[in-house]
């Protein structure tokens, strides 16, 4: 692992910093790009970090710029780190042909599948990479990290949950898709990274993996918001199977159905201050 974080740039925000970085990464291969803000706190001391996986298409900087989340951060002395949701540069025939795969679509996991497999490695490279280099440069509390994301950055972090109990000690998602495994954006991901053999995909599907719980990982509770008015509900999301996993797991679900909403950052910049305060309670026990 690269210890070496190159500072692309630096702003004051909220009486804290919004930075941008980039370092190389031994498991992409590439260098990656991620985004952190530091609130005032930090000064003084390692904060709990809330970690922030996009969606399709969107890169290290979409949440920070669109959200609006720096502000209750900066009170509520909580770190936010945004990574890329793929890696760049690889140069691999089709990997900018469409927009729901390849550049841009990572969907946090470590593909098995050739040309693939040899940079796209976004499950590794988070928990096992970027994570610990945070926590080892940054005032950042190993101890204390959430997970949190929309859409494709919602599946992610449901997942990366359940797949890393240990890790994080709260999870949250924004529109979420929560059964991969049965909708467009997940079979075409699945197929291109871990092969037609789908028994594989199930260990990359939230409410598969939350299936498999016999007992509550997260009792504090999971947060998830959705849009009715979002055009991806019916076909790609499916809350509604995630829903089902956690009640015969006895995993305590606040899943929220919000009137008129749509998938964009309108309704996500909405409902953050619930999403971090949801966190910040579950950091501080």
């Amino acid at each position: 692992m690269s210890t070496h974080l190159e500072l692309l740039s630096e702003h004051a925000c909220f009486g804290g910093v919004q930075r941008f970085y980039r370092h190389d990464s031994a498991q992409i291969g590439l260098p990656m790009k991620f985004s952190v803000f530091l609130p005032p706190h930090a000064s003084t001391g390692p904060v709990p970090a809330l970690l922030y996986l996009a969606g399709l298409t969107c890169n290290e900087e979409t949440f920070m710029a669109k959200a609006g989340a720096q502000r209750l951060a900066a009170e509520l002395g909580l770190a936010l780190v945004a990574p890329d949701t793929s890696p760049r540069g690889a140069n691999v025939a089709g990997e900018a042909d469409s927009w729901d795969f390849g550049v841009g679509a990572g969907f946090y996991l470590d593909a098995t599948q050739p040309p693939w497999s040899r940079h796209w490695r976004m499950e590794s490279w988070i928990t096992t990479e970027l994570l610990p280099l945070l926590t080892s440069t940054l005032p950042i509390d190993a101890a204390r990290i959430g997970i949190f994301g929309h859409s494709m950055g919602g599946h992610g972090a449901l997942t990366l949950a359940l797949r890393h109990p240990g890790l994080f000690k709260s999870v949250s998602a924004m529109a979420p898709i929560c059964a991969p495994s049965q909708c467009p954006w997940g079979r075409k991901a699945f197929a291109g990274y871990l092969g037609s053999d789908e028994s594989s995909w199930p260990d990359h599907d939230a409410s598969a993996l939350m299936q498999r719980q016999t007992a509550a990982p997260y009792p504090g509770g999971i947060l998830i918001d959705q849009g009715l008015g979002d055009k991806f509900l019916a076909d790609q999301l499916h809350p509604e199977q995630f829903e089902a996993a956690c009640a015969l797991a006895g995993q305590p679900l606040t899943l929220r159905r919000h009137t008129g909403y749509d998938h964009g950052y309108y309704f996500i910049a909405t409902f953050m201050a619930d999403h971090l305060a949801h966190h910040a309670g579950q950091l501080r026990a």
